[in-house]
């Protein structure tokens, strides 16, 4: 496609439509596995790590099978790796519903993972990347990444709801059919090849050599890992953290006038209010990423993380500061992702974004294993996670520091 035809590309594309779609489908399913928690804990009489080490495992696949699916969509069609990652999906989440031993839920969350990842941000936002126009690029990768929190706002309820009435078995099989609905949506996904002609010319393994071998590229892998540590920590615990830490709902109030009558029921309300506010943050963080300096706006998101998290630990948690929390953290929450993936488009080109977003976004995922894993495991040890939500205000603090010596050029012949 020559230059002036991707000056025309409009925003809304059904190529960007259709991400959205699936992007919001997946995340809004991973994103209520907070709300298993307790239920399943209290089924099998499972330890609190038991099934955090599931999630986690979750996470650590999904990191690993990013860059695979990546890959796999560059090699062979976006397509099919999608409906790839939808097939896994499901099967993980049917598997799941069968099991009975905290071995089992583990071993079949490693599928659940790798779908997610098929389904996820590396695939899909390469592809809506590349048939973005430049001037439209990083707003779009906002939007895709928005249609995530999107997902999230319903998708803790929509679970905590269908729990009311519903085994937690038979919710798992329910998202499975969901999840292989997202495959009726791919006829519309046809995104044209934007990358230019030096991209094209050089191999993968080639731009991997280039990337590996330029510090700003480890930086950038170094930084995402708070990302999916707090992003992790919060899905994954703060329901739980909330019913058995939060002062009561008090009748009368504006929240029990809400139909918020149980701490369990604003758990999964905060989860939905801070998808809620990323929609907000997200969009407005594509806005300022075509504008400004991605690694400056990415510093500056990370610091208001670490503020905000480390203030809600040191006030009294109550019903208010949770909601306050909750929306604070939620316009910072993805607004980490277009402009990291912008980033990486920027410096090294579009035509392996996925492979080297995918790769990237496995230090995400390796910051997500080890923000669920430990607060499994220091929640067994000690009754509460307060020192794992402080390993997460360093690592945010880390973060917003190791963004700031990356070099926002383009890498050579591999520029956008």
């Amino acid at each position: 496609m020559s230059s002036a035809a991707a000056q025309k590309t409009p925003l809304f594309t059904p190529v960007l439509i259709v991400g959205c779609v699936i992007i919001m489908v997946s995340f809004a399913v991973r994103a209520s596995f907070g709300v298993f928690q307790i239920p399943i804990a209290e089924e099998f009489g499972w330890l609190r790590a038991e099934f955090s080490l599931a999630i986690a495992i979750q996470n650590l696949a999904w990191g690993i099978g990013q860059p695979i699916f990546g890959a796999v969509a560059e090699k062979i069609g976006d397509r099919k790796a999608i409906i790839l990652g939808a097939l896994t999906y499901a099967a993980g989440l049917v598997l799941s519903a069968g099991a009975v031993t905290p071995f089992q839920m583990q071993a079949y969350e490693w599928l659940v993972g790798f779908g997610i990842a098929g389904t996820g941000f590396g695939v899909v936002l390469a592809v809506v990347g590349r048939a973005s126009s430049d001037e439209n690029r990083s707003m779009s990768l906002a939007i895709v990444t928005a249609a995530g929190s999107a997902g999230q706002i319903f998708g803790a309820p929509w679970a905590e709801w269908m729990l009311s009435f519903l085994t937690w078995q038979t919710v798992f099989l329910i998202f499975a059919g969901v999840v292989l609905a997202l495959i009726l949506t791919l006829p519309l996904m046809r995104a044209p090849q934007m990358a230019s002609k030096s991209e094209l010319e050089e191999s993968m393994g080639t731009i991997l050599i280039k990337a590996f071998k330029d510090p700003s590229y480890t930086l950038i892998f170094l930084g995402f890992f708070s990302c999916g540590y707090q992003l992790a920590f919060v899905t994954a615990h703060f329901p739980a953290f909330v019913t058995e830490m939060c002062g009561p709902i008090m009748p009368g109030g504006a929240l029990y006038s809400l139909g918020i009558t149980s701490t369990s029921a604003l758990g999964a309300v905060a989860i939905s209010l801070i998808g809620a506010a990323n929609v907000g943050g997200t969009l407005l963080a594509g806005y300022l990423g075509n504008r400004y300096s991605k690694k400056y706006l990415l510093a500056a998101i990370y610091t208001g993380r670490t503020i905000a998290a480390a203030a809600f630990i040191l006030v009294p948690i109550t019903p208010t500061s949770v909601i306050v929390f909750s929306i604070v953290m939620g316009s910072l929450w993805l607004a980490t992702v277009p402009l990291t993936s912008g980033l990486v488009a920027h410096i090294y080109g579009l035509r392996y974004m996925g492979t080297l977003y995918g790769i990237v976004f496995f230090s995400h995922q390796l910051g997500s294993f080890l923000g669920v894993w430990l607060g499994g495991r220091m929640y067994d040890a000690y009754g509460d996670y307060t020192f794992v939500w402080w390993i997460g205000v360093a690592v945010g603090a880390f973060s917003a520091i190791v963004h700031l010596p990356v070099r926002e050029r383009p890498l050579g012949s591999v520029a956008a």
